[in-house]
């Protein structure tokens, strides 16, 4: 990668940090001290300040990662776009994007690495954002440490797209926005909550259609925060239909029998991301994919429309 010019003066070690951030500092410095990491194709100090246009190359070591740790699968991928920079994928509802305990196959990255072994050589097989696994929708894929580096620094500068389509409870008036910081919750150390010491979190949202009890509307992320839109929606009293850990929202007493089956038995939260704009890290193209919600959500919102 290039330094940039809003790098100048930084140091060489935090710049890395920034284009590696799957990476630990420690390691990263390690890495840099053994000449894996240059600058120019020269070793220089971790705390080498940047002046701006030189070129810091990675060398890593076999596992460069735990990509490496991975066992490819042959798993079908809808690849909605592909270049040698990057996929954009269409991730069904059901699967996890990356191995974790308790999830070590059958996953994106199993599926990433069977696609393009060379993924291998970039952290988490290229994946820089996440959907949930019940979670619908359009993800991106860097393929290379370039792609990496570039994409994951759109998202940090918050200029990537990303809209989503939900399906709320309750009747909303009118769009709006949430701006409430997003940390891990107090007790419960496994769900996200609005927290004070939590991180930035901003949510713009739009009504798409009204129906009684519930609402169609579109989310547009500003920032990326685990479990945003579900964590915000749920903040302002309209959780998502299906979301058994933010929602758990009683069903209205006026809604008949058959529509009553329909929200309690839908199987996940009712959230697809549906809208996906990058700047190509190569060719700086403003680039921008959408994929239809599918059939289970448009099967909700036909069941809501009817009543």
């Amino acid at each position: 990668m290039q330094v940039q010019a809003e790098q100048i003066g930084q140091r060489f070690d935090r710049v890395v940090a920034d284009w590696l951030p799957d990476y630990s500092r420690a390691r990263l410095q390690a890495w840099i001290g053994e000449g894996m990491i240059t600058l120019d194709g020269n070793t220089v100090a971790t705390k080498t300040k940047l002046k701006g246009g030189e070129e810091i190359i990675a060398s890593l070591p076999e596992p460069s990662d735990a990509s490496a740790t991975v066992e490819p699968e042959d798993i079908p991928l809808q690849i909605h776009y592909a270049d040698d920079q990057l996929f954009v994928i269409e991730k069904p509802a059901g699967m996890v994007m990356h191995t974790a305990p308790g999830n070590y196959s059958g996953t994106m990255q199993n599926a990433l690495l069977y696609r393009d072994p060379l993924l291998a050589g970039v952290p988490r097989a290229g994946i820089v954002h996440r959907l949930d696994k019940d979670t619908s929708g359009l993800v991106m894929i860097a393929r290379t440490l370039e792609s990496h580096f570039a994409l994951v620094q759109q998202l940090q500068e918050r200029t990537v797209h990303r809209i989503y389509d939900a399906v709320v409870h309750g009747e909303m008036v009118a769009g709006g926005t949430v701006d409430e910081p997003i940390g891990r919750h107090p007790v419960d150390r496994k769900r996200m909550a609005v927290n004070e010491r939590g991180k930035v979190a901003v949510t713009h949202y739009r009504v798409l259609n009204k129906f009684p009890n519930h609402c169609h509307i579109g989310a547009k992320l500003e920032t990326g925060r685990t479990h945003q839109i579900r964590v915000h929606m749920s903040h302002i009293h309209h959780p998502l239909i299906g979301d058994t850990v933010y929602g758990r929202r009683n069903i209205p007493a006026n809604v008949s029998d058959e529509l009553k089956r329909l929200i309690v038995g839908f199987p996940r939260q009712a959230l697809h991301a549906k809208e996906l704009g990058v700047i190509h890290p190569k060719t700086g193209e403003e680039m921008r994919w959408e994929m239809p919600m599918p059939d289970d959500m448009q099967q909700l919102l036909q069941g809501l429309q009817s009543g």
